[in-house]
């Protein structure tokens, strides 16, 4: 399968509780909410094409509670019988059971488990939010492709996706598009190796 990383941002880089002010407050968060504004049709029906591509998904244990406890009520939802029915594997050293089935939970060394887990038969195993847990896999290089969903807003403060000391990775953009209400859509491909070099060296 291939690993696909599913972020919104904003614009400097925010990731951590773009949903609601109470979504995620640890380290005494108090911008939760940034990315509903922005939030429109075109970007709802963009997130059902993705999930359309899914054949399992890959959760850090808060974004895993916060699905298990919401989507499960979302019965009329069109992405909620994918979400319910496709195997879900939760990144935790702390919850002993998990309720939303099929569930598996992953404790120990899970950037190995998630490298056997990629080498199984399938399309898309999506990782949707889960910024701890992305960090660990953009460390280890085992993203394939970056989805990320950038809000025009300056946040401030909060937990970055790329932090300082990850390691360097060259990207190739494949795809790219805006919605009426103003957020960027860029999907990135992971090529290896980033290329380096002198501007005006070969003028």
């Amino acid at each position: 399968m291939k690993l696909v990383l599913q972020e919104f941002l904003s614009l400097d880089g925010v990731y951590q509780g773009p949903g609601s002010p109470d979504e995620d407050a640890s380290d005494g968060f108090a911008r939760g909410g940034w990315f509903v504004p922005y939030a429109d049709e075109a970007m709802e029906r963009l997130a059902s094409t993705w999930l359309g591509t899914a054949d399992a998904f890959l959760f850090g244990g808060r974004t895993y509670m916060n699905f298990a406890r919401d989507w499960p009520k979302r019965a009329n939802h069109p992405a909620a019988g994918i979400l319910d029915g496709l195997p879900k594997y939760v990144a935790s050293d702390s919850l002993a059971t998990a309720d939303w089935n099929p569930t598996t939970i992953l404790s120990g060394d899970v950037t190995a488990q998630v490298a056997e887990l990629k080498r199984q038969p399938g399309r898309d195993l999506q990782v949707h939010g889960s910024g701890r847990l992305a960090h660990s896999l953009l460390q280890a290089s085992l993203v394939d492709e970056l989805r990320l969903v950038i809000a025009p807003v300056i946040v401030g403060t909060g937990r970055r996706l790329f932090q300082d000391g990850a390691p360097p990775a060259g990207l190739q953009l494949v795809d790219h598009q805006s919605t009426p209400g103003g957020l960027a859509v860029h999907t990135y491909r992971a090529t290896g190796i980033p290329k380096f070099g002198t501007y005006g060296a070969n003028a």
